[in-house]
């Protein structure tokens, strides 16, 4: 059965108030507000953003529902991740065939379908599209999942979603603290969940999963505007990490608590095995 998801073309948060956080993410990133609307089986109010070739949904509970009991637990953070497939209608017999509860909202061809797929891993799919880019980034590639064991819970994930483990790449870092896999959808793309479990409890990293447990960390995007987003944080104050010049690390307080790391386009495959498709600068 083919369920292969292609790509991540979503984030979304869950936070107390929208608008402000709304504000951020289109002044830090030039994000654009796409629309407004309800996800009624979460308790929620909704904005959708365009940033890249996907979407930011920024989440405020109304109510009683999912939101409102996470947000009463964490405050703001990275409620799930949007994955795209090419064809919808095998993502839901999967989770019917196994019994996984899920939320189908819209049609079967042009909807969404929300559902827990493990391991502290909340994801909404969908019908991938072909977008125009919006905004300081390309796309976002990469969500990380904190897990308890990052081998077993990596193949629970590729059975559910139709994932081929030989596209998988092993990820460790000693720097971090964790080791783990790249899911990653097609060996020729960077789009993936990382999964991976903190080794060092002293670490940013293993302080978080020791507070939260199985959950979602960060997410990850490409840009071309590397150099010139940072200077503007760091003229403007915001709260982030700069590693030399491949990466900067947005601080969850800058964007209504969600970690976001930017990398240069392509560097990515330093780690994520082909070091070769690395273009210079």
């Amino acid at each position: 059965m083919r369920r292969v998801l292609t790509r991540i073309d979503r984030v979304v948060l869950a936070v107390p108030e929208r608008q402000s956080v709304v504000a951020a993410w289109t002044e830090l990133l030039g994000a654009e507000v796409a629309s407004e609307d309800k996800v009624g089986g979460l308790g929620a109010l909704r904005t959708r953003l365009r940033l890249g070739t996907g979407h930011v949904d920024v989440l405020e509970p109304e109510g009683v529902g999912d939101v409102q009991d996470a947000v009463d637990r964490r405050g703001g953070h990275l409620f799930a991740a949007g994955a795209a497939t090419s064809d919808t209608r095998d993502v839901l017999l999967a989770l019917q065939q196994r019994g996984v509860p899920h939320l189908a909202l819209g049609t079967t061809m042009d909807g969404e379908t929300w559902f827990d797929a493990g391991h502290g891993l909340r994801l909404v799919v969908d019908l991938d599209r072909s977008l125009p880019a919006v905004g300081r980034i390309d796309e976002f590639y990469e969500v990380t999942n904190l897990v308890n064991d990052a081998g077993a819970a990596s193949l629970e994930l590729a059975d559910l979603m139709g994932l081929h483990p030989s596209a998988f790449e092993p990820i460790a870092s000693t720097e971090y603290g964790y080791a783990g896999t790249l899911t990653l959808f097609d060996p020729d793309r960077l789009h993936r969940v990382e999964v991976i479990h903190p080794d060092s409890p002293t670490k940013t990293m293993g302080r978080y999963y020791g507070k939260h447990g199985e959950s979602l960390y960060m997410c990850f995007a490409e840009t071309g505007e590397l150099g010139a987003i940072t200077a503007s944080f760091r003229e403007r104050g915001v709260a982030h990490t700069a590693v030399g010049d491949h990466t900067t690390f947005i601080h969850p307080q800058a964007l209504g608590g969600a970690m976001v790391g930017l990398s240069r386009r392509t560097y990515a495959w330093t780690w994520s095995g082909h070091p070769e498709r690395v273009q210079p600068i």
